[in-house]
Order: C-alpha cells, then sequence, then structure tokens
C-alpha cells in the first residue's frame, strides 16, 4: 500500500494532468487543422511488442518515440544530454570533481538507477560500460554499472523507442525502469554537419566544436550500408571562485603567485570538463535470398577527459566565514613535514635500522610544488560493439532473428601534476592506474509465430533463447600509484654525542599517488559471470477493442541462481477517441562481476581535511570487517495504468501512472571511519590510514517509486505553415520503505528520495514556414536535495528556455542558431551551514564551490548558443 503523503502526491498530480489534458484539447480545437496527418498515428513501435502493426497510440505499453531531427539537431555531443533535454523522466548530474564518475555519468530513470534500464541498438543488448560508479553526482545511481550512451553518435540513428515500463519478462535483466532502443539509419544519402558554441560567462567559455557525417548507400538491390561518425572537441568551464588558502598564499607569496595551479584562474575547478573524442557507428544488411536477410552493425569510440582535482596547499593559513568564525585552511600532508634522507649508520647500537637521522640533509615537496599542486586526473574511454545475425521466415507465418555481439569498454585512468609522498624525492608526478575493462558477449535466438485463432487478429506467439558471459578486470597501475615508499614511516633519531643516537619522533607520509590509487597486483584480477534464458510471450486482439498480452522469462546466473518473471498488458479502446493500458509484472537486474568486485581508493575533502576513502569488494577482508555481506538480484514489481485520449486527429494525450516496488537495491554503504584500533585489526586498512573512511557495496534497502508520465502533441497549420506542439510532464516520487540504519545513513536514505526532482515538464513549440523552421522550449525542473553534501538545504525548483531557428538553402544547406538556457539561468547557491561555511574573502566554501558538485539537474553552466551548418545531398 502507499503511504498517505505518497498517494496524496499522485492523486494531486493525476488531477492536474487530467484537468489540463482537457483544457488543452478545446483550447486547440478552435484552430482548423490546415494538414489533419498525424505522424504519431503511422509510427511503428518495435519495443513492448514483437508484433509490426503497433503504433505509439495503440500499444498497450507506453512508448516515446524521439526521430533522427530531434536527436540531431540538439547542441550537444553527449548523448545523455540530448536525451535529458527531451525525455522529463530522464535526469543525468553534471558531476565536476567525482573521480571516474566524471568521465562516465550515469543518468537516472523514473528516480531509478541508470544500469535499471536496459540499453539497445536495433533491439541487440548494448554493453556495460567499465565502470562502476563510486561517486556518482546523482547518489541513486551509487554503484551503478550501466551502458554508457554518450559513446553513440547522434547522426547515426534514425530514432530512439523508449519504452517507460518495467519489461524484464520480454528483454531480461536490468529492464526494471524500462528499454531505450536505438534505431540506426538506412536512408541513402551523403550528410554532413558543423556546429560551434559557447557559453555566455567567463567570458565565454567552453568553446564546443563538432564536426558528424553520415553517409548510406545501396549494395545493388539487395543490400545496403552506412557509415556514421562525430568528432568533437569540448573545452572546459569554470563556475566557482579560487579557495581562500590560495588568495592567502598569493598575497603573502606574491613572487610565487603565479606559479599556483591554473594562474590566474581558480587553483582547482568546478565546471565541465575538457574533453576531446570521436565515436562512430556501421550498419549494413544483405539480403541472401528473397526471404533471408544478413546484418551487421557496430559502435566505436574513442575519448579523453582531463578533469581538476582538488589543490594540494603547502602552507596552513587561516580565513574568517561569513558567521565570523576564523577557520584553519590546512596545508596538505606531504608539505607537513620534510622527508629526512640520512639513514641511521650500519651497525649502529642506538639507531635503528630502517631509521633516519633527524639532521640538515632533507627534502620537501615545496622543491617541487612551491605554490603547491592540482592533481589533473585523465579518462580514456574506449568502445567497441559489433552484432552480426541472420534473420527472415523458415516457414509460413514464423519468422526468425539469430544473432551474436561482442563488445569491449575499457576506461584507463591516469594523472599528472600530482605526487606520491611515501616515496619522497623519488616520487613520480605522473601516474598510471591501470584500466578498467568489460567485455561482454551475447548470443540470441528470437522467433515470431502468427497463429490464426478466429480472434479479432492472429495471436502472436514469440519465444526464444539468450546466452550471456561478461567479465570484469582491472589491469595493474604503476608502482608508485598505489605502494608503500621506503619514507611512509621515518623512525627519526638525533645524535646526541658522537655515534650515540636518540629517538626523537616518528613522522609518516601517506602512501599511494595523491588524489587516486592505482590498481595493486593482488587486486589486479578479472571476474566472470555466465548466465541463460529461455521466453515465451503471446499478444492478441481479443476483439477489435481489446488487446491482451503475457510474457514469461527464466534466466540462471552463475553466480546468483535462477530468476522468473512474468508480465501481462492490456489496451481496451473504450471508444475511437479513448482507450485504457495497463500492466502487471515482476523483474530483476542481476549484480555484474563489477558490482561484486570493484576496489577503488580515493582522496577527498572535509573542510580542507584530506580524507582518504576506500571502496572495497564484499569478498575483500576491510568490507568483511565492517560488515559486508554478498550482493543479491534486485527484484522488482511493477504496476502501470494509463489513458490515451485522441479529441480530434491532430490531437494525442496519454496520461500513464506507475509504481514500481524494489527488494534489495544494490548500492554503496555509509563510510565507516577508520580508527587506529581498526588498523591493527585490519592492518591492509594501513592504505586508508587513520581518520580515512571504508565502504563498500551492499543491498541493504528497498524502494517504492511511483509517479505519472503526462504526454500531449498537437499539430496543425497556421497561416501558411506547420505548428507542432509537445508537452511532457512527469512526477515521481521514491521512498525509501526500508533499510538497515548501520548500513544505510539516514542522509543516504534522504538523498535516494530526494536528489531527483520530483516534478519536471518541457513544453516544446515547433514552427515551419517554407524553408524557415523556429523551435522554443521551456523546461521547468523542480527543486530537489543533496543532503550527504548539503545537509539542510533545499534547492529552489528553475524554468530554462531554449531557442532555435534555421533557414534551408536550396534544400540542402541549413543553417540554424540557437540558445540553450537562453536567460542564464544559475541552480540556487550552496548556503552557509556550518557543516559548510562560507568564507568572506571567496564568498565560496574552502574548496571555492559556489554551486552544487553535480550541477543540479540542468547543470551550473548557465547560457549556451550555438550555429550550425547542415548540408545533406
Amino acid at each position: 500500500m502507499m503511504n498517505n503523503s505518497l498517494a496524496g502526491g499522485l492523486a494531486k498530480a493525476l488531477l492536474a494532468t487530467t484537468a489540463l489534458a482537457a483544457a488543452m484539447a478545446p483550447a486547440f480545437s478552435q484552430t482548423p487543422a490546415a494538414e489533419p496527418a498525424v505522424e504519431e498515428g503511422a509510427t511503428i513501435v518495435v519495443l513492448g511488442t514483437r508484433r509490426t502493426d503497433r503504433s505509439v497510440t495503440d500499444s498497450a505499453s507506453p512508448i516515446d518515440v524521439i526521430g533522427a531531427a530531434e536527436l540531431a539537431t540538439q547542441p550537444a555531443a553527449d548523448m545523455l544530454e540530448i536525451v535529458k533535454n527531451l525525455v522529463p523522466s530522464f535526469n543525468v548530474a553534471q558531476n565536476a570533481i567525482s573521480d571516474a564518475s566524471t568521465f562516465v555519468r550515469a543518468p537516472s530513470i523514473r528516480g531509478l538507477a541508470g544500469d535499471m534500464a536496459l540499453v539497445m541498438i536495433n533491439g541487440k543488448r548494448f554493453n556495460r560500460s567499465a565502470l562502476v560508479q563510486v561517486a556518482a553526482g546523482d547518489p541513486t545511481n551509487n554503484l551503478s554499472q550501466g551502458s554508457d550512451i554518450s559513446v553513440l553518435p547522434s547522426i547515426a540513428f534514425g530514432n530512439l523507442q523508449i519504452l517507460r515500463e518495467g519489461a524484464t519478462a520480454q528483454y531480461g535483466s536490468d529492464a526494471i525502469a524500462g528499454v531505450l532502443n536505438y534505431t540506426l539509419r538506412e536512408d541513402e544519402g551523403l550528410e554532413v554537419s558543423t556546429r560551434y558554441g559557447q557559453f555566455y560567462d567567463n567570458g565565454g567559455d567552453g568553446i564546443s566544436r563538432q564536426i558528424a557525417g553520415y553517409a548510406g548507400v545501396k549494395l545493388g538491390d539487395r543490400g545496403f550500408i552506412s557509415v556514421a561518425g562525430e568528432y568533437n572537441k569540448d573545452d572546459g568551464t569554470i563556475r566557482n571562485a579560487t579557495r581562500p588558502s590560495a588568495v592567502l598564499f598569493a598575497q603573502a607569496n606574491p613572487g610565487l603567485a603565479s606559479q599556483l595551479p591554473n594562474y590566474p584562474d581558480p587553483v582547482q575547478i568546478f565546471g565541465n570538463s575538457p574533453a576531446e573524442g570521436w565515436k562512430a557507428a556501421v550498419n549494413a544488411h544483405y539480403e541472401v535470398t528473397d526471404a533471408t536477410q544478413l546484418y551487421a552493425f557496430g559502435n566505436f569510440a574513442h575519448s579523453k577527459i582531463t578533469q581538476s582535482f582538488n589543490y594540494r596547499p603547502p602552507i596552513t593559513y587561516s580565513a574568517t566565514d561569513t558567521a565570523g568564525v576564523v577557520r584553519a585552511q590546512t596545508r596538505n600532508s606531504a608539505f607537513g613535514h620534510p622527508i629526512y634522507l640520512t639513514p641511521c649508520p650500519a651497525n649502529s647500537q642506538t639507531c635503528a635500522a630502517g631509521g633516519f637521522v633527524k639532521d640538515g640533509n632533507t627534502f620537501s615537496f615545496s622543491e617541487l610544488y612551491p605554490a603547491g599542486f592540482t592533481p589533473q586526473f585523465v579518462g580514456v574511454k574506449d568502445q567497441a560493439f559489433g552484432v552480426l545475425g541472420i534473420k527472415g521466415d523458415l516457414i509460413d507465418n514464423l519468422t526468425f532473428d539469430v544473432s551474436g555481439s561482442l563488445s569491449r569498454n575499457a576506461l584507463t585512468l591516469s594523472m599528472f601534476d600530482s605526487l606520491s609522498p611515501s616515496y619522497g624525492p623519488l616520487s613520480q608526478t605522473e601516474f598510471q592506474f591501470g584500466s578498467l575493462i568489460q567485455k561482454e558477449t551475447n548470443l540470441n535466438a528470437d522467433f515470431v509465430y502468427s497463429l490464426d485463432a478466429g480472434l479479432a487478429s492472429p495471436v502472436t506467439i514469440a519465444f526464444g533463447g539468450e546466452y550471456r558471459k561478461e567479465t570484469y578486470s582491472a589491469t595493474e597501475g604503476d608502482e608508485q600509484s598505489y605502494g608503500i615508499g621506503p619514507y611512509s614511516n621515518q623512525a627519526l633519531y638525533v645524535e646526541t654525542a658522537p655515534g650515540v643516537y636518540t629517538l626523537d619522533s616518528t613522522v609518516t607520509m601517506p602512501p599511494g599517488a595523491s588524489g587516486y590509487g592505482g590498481t595493486s597486483p593482488d587486486a589486479a584480477d578479472s571476474f566472470s559471470q555466465h548466465s541463460y534464458a529461455g521466453y515465451l510471450s503471446a499478444e492478441v486482439d481479443l476483439t477489435d477493442t481489446l488487446s491482451v498480452g503475457a510474457a514469461g522469462r527464466y534466466e540462471h546466473y552463475s553466480t546468483f541462481g535462477s530468476a522468473t518473471v512474468g508480465k501481462v498488458n492490456a489496451l481496451w479502446k473504450i471508444t475511437p477517441t479513448v482507450s485504457v493500458r495497463g500492466t502487471v509484472g515482476t523483474g530483476y537486474h542481476a549484480p555484474s562481476p563489477g558490482q561484486s568486485n570493484v576496489q577503488i581508493l580515493t582522496t577527498a575533502f572535509t573542510n580542507g581535511i584530506q580524507v582518504q576513502t576506500g571502496t572495497y569488494p564484499v569478498s575483500n577482508s576491510i568490507a568483511q570487517y565492517f560488515g559486508a555481506t554478498p550482493l543479491k538480484p534486485e527484484k522488482s514489481t511493477n504496476y502501470g495504468l494509463g489513458f490515451v485520449f485522441k479529441p480530434m486527429p491532430n490531437l494525442t494525450v496519454t496520461v500513464d501512472g506507475y509504481w514500481i516496488k524494489i527488494k534489495d537495491r544494490i548500492g554503496t554503504s555509509q563510510t565507516y571511519s577508520v580508527t587506529a584500533a581498526d588498523i591493527i585489526a585490519q592492518p591492509a586498512l594501513l592504505a586508508v590510514g587513520e581518520g580515512g573512511d571504508v565502504n563498500y557495496p551492499t543491498s541493504a534497502y528497498d524502494s517504492r517509486t511511483a509517479g505519472i508520465d503526462f504526454v500531449s502533441t498537437y499539430r496543425t497549420g497556421l497561416g501558411n505553415g506547420l505548428l507542432n506542439l509537445t508537452l511532457a510532464y512527469n512526477y515521481n516520487e521514491t521512498k525509501v520503505t526500508k533499510f538497515d540504519p548501520t548500513i544505510i545513513s539516514a542522509s543516504q536514505k534522504k538523498d535516494i528520495e530526494g536528489t531527483i526532482p520530483k516534478h519536471r515538464a518541457t513544453f516544446t513549440g515547433n514552427y515551419s514556414i517554407g524553408d524557415l523552421n523556429f523551435t522554443a522550449r521551456e523546461n521547468f525542473y523542480g527543486s530537489f536535495i543533496l543532503e550527504d553534501a548539503f545537509p539542510g538545504q533545499t534547492f529552489g525548483s528553475k524554468f530554462t528556455t531554449d531557442l532555435e531557428v534555421s533557414y534551408t538553402i536550396a534544400k540542402h544547406y541549413t543553417l540554424a542558431v540557437g540558445a540553450t538556457n537562453l536567460f542564464n539561468t544559475y541552480p540556487d547557491k550552496i548556503k552557509a551551514t556550518t557543516a559548510n561555511p562560507i568564507y568572506v574573502l571567496t564568498n565560496s566554501l574552502s574548496n571555492g564551490q559556489v554551486y552544487p558538485n553535480s550541477g543540479g539537474p540542468f547543470g551550473a553552466n548557465g547560457g549556451f548558443w550555438y550555429a550550425r551548418l547542415k548540408v545533406k545531398i
């Protein structure tokens, strides 16, 4: 049962959307339709059904279809940004300074983790990213490992179909929140486009350049091949102040100010990270007989992103916050004391072997970085995905599709402008941390049989099987990136008489590279799991007005066992203008090898204090010491109820409610602070150090998500042109219904429930007259919280506006100019609290932060203008 607040919120949202639908119909009906054709009615959907005669409006499942023009004309190189702009229930964080989560951002769909939505290309499962999210800007994605759709070139696709309901019974693990299916283009011709743009602020930063091309040709009368690719180069943005410690350092040491990192910009940077890369897709098919077709397609990509880390100051200063409190801006531990280089004399009776003499023979990291340093974290992504298959007719009314796919996704991590403190003067300044690699093999056999049973339509029976194997690997990094150097623990002796030494003190330096820990030999390994599955489904029109469907799937995993799930849906056309549709189903998401075996050591800062945070797999003794147990598969129960209104040929309104209950959700535990006693009990914790933090993968909470999707589209003639209007709204609320407070903290619970705005809407208008086209979009983002990072603050709701004007010359050349976030809207600034003081000197946090690190639901970069030229032959 829903609690009262959740039910009340849903009721209010449903009443509001229903009233809005009722208000829109008569308002629109006053305008005569010059061209009554409706594209939606003719759009064939391939998701949620095995039938070939379903459209968006007569599908028993809620489906969005985003066309090629919408995908290709969004002013973003990243597919994540493109989908976020178009789909209200799709959210993705900006992730400034979020470790490897800056390189691979995870989206949230309906407030659920990105790996709870299955991504497909041409109906075939797309591979996961190699990154397991442990620093996601969106806490609902902690430990998720989904597909990285940023590697997809938007110019390659004819459309994107989004199934907005659970579909595990039809497509397998991961489809709890829905399915995204990208369909590759198959049109002939040549298309080339270029785009240039930049953000308004900071003198016009974040310059973005993109070149894209598509070519499709026939292979005689029986085949086709296309190639598409994009190249992009995006400069970084800066949306923060510098640190108070950097300002104070420059005031005290004017001769060294120019040696501050990034000078004269802030010593560390919150904003978009500079990125450069390319992505490509190929698609081909050939009819070997009149009834059989061979096909192949693939996706390939390479990119490099460089991210600023936190500044390491060499000197401790004090700064006053806005509450009048004087707080220390602590120097980094690498500058805390010199490293003593004189070892104890051999065979000394009073200076122990392995000790050092406390004399003038020293080394200081100030010699290397006199103004401190800011490590630069680099991620290189490489993607390869390929499918080969054959499909056609076996016998009358029986079709087949047999395919296999191979994929490899790698994220190679490195760093420069850093050091490994425990190696002293021997320290490197550049480090290779190793690669994270995800490999997958999929084999599928799918069959569809049409049976005439004397009903209103033939019974469409689909059945088939699948074999999957996925392997997660981590390769070894440089020794200094993870190692404990000779100066990690120095016992210092003072010579009190000739040849006589007395123990003076002990000093330490942290192990590993400053900022991120490379993969050590004991953590470098590969982990695999395989599964096999079988499914059966049937769909039929029982009468001219009632369509029903049912599906069941059995899947067995080598790592956790078996799962059996099912789904039933129906569509009832009450009248020619009103239909009701509904779904009941169960689903699951199997833990990936990466989720069970991820191990990462990172550096964070709390009010200027360096803290090492280690994430350890459930099989690791450190994780088990703090209570880790093996992960469980996530299991879901989904309910959906919706309405389709077509009061006139040019107007379609859909309202779909959903309720998703998930048991044993996967995430990261709360952080456990490491004490000296913990290190004695578990010596491996030395890498984290006293005062450091530890967390681990867990299946420690249940959740319930409920919401409403409202979509209305209207098309009409206006003057001599054509007007298209679309209003899309999503209300979404997630509640944590059960959790272990010793594993999941209260702030984690609040973030899971409140990081994603409950309300999101877009209103889009497109007007075409001759060769001139105008597009305007108004976006609404509801309020949100980031309780763990900014306790007690609610970031308010905002509107943003997008605008584009394009003109086509001689039918082949299209020039467009436009802007996103036209009026330069930003999320709320961070408010001063005891936990997050704002400093008078910089009007920022101690790290220079002004806006939340995640950027909020629309980012913290402000307005962006662009110009685009497309040539199509």
